[in-house]
């Protein structure tokens, strides 16, 4: 029987949340693939894919940006919206 992570999920599925905020860095407008700085300074690329996904026409560095996940990558990225 597996030991279960003390927070109920195995501690794989909790390495990456689902989505995640960070500040563009990095932004080609030609392809739409950028990189992102995350809060602890561990920067990540994403593909144009992940920015065509969200839906924007354009990235500026210092922007706040969501980037959601799927399988381990970055599948979209959006801008940070309030409720």
């Amino acid at each position: 029987m597996p030991a279960e992570h003390p927070l109920g999920a195995p501690a794989a599925e909790q390495s990456r949340p689902a989505s995640r905020q960070a500040t563009v860095c990095e932004f080609d407008t030609e392809t739409g693939a950028g990189a992102v700085l995350h809060d602890n300074g561990r920067r990540e690329g994403f593909a144009g894919t992940a920015f065509q996904a969200g839906g924007l026409r354009l990235l500026r560095p210092g922007q706040r940006v969501r980037l959601d996940y799927d399988g381990g990558e970055v599948s979209r990225v959006t801008l940070i919206t309030l409720p």
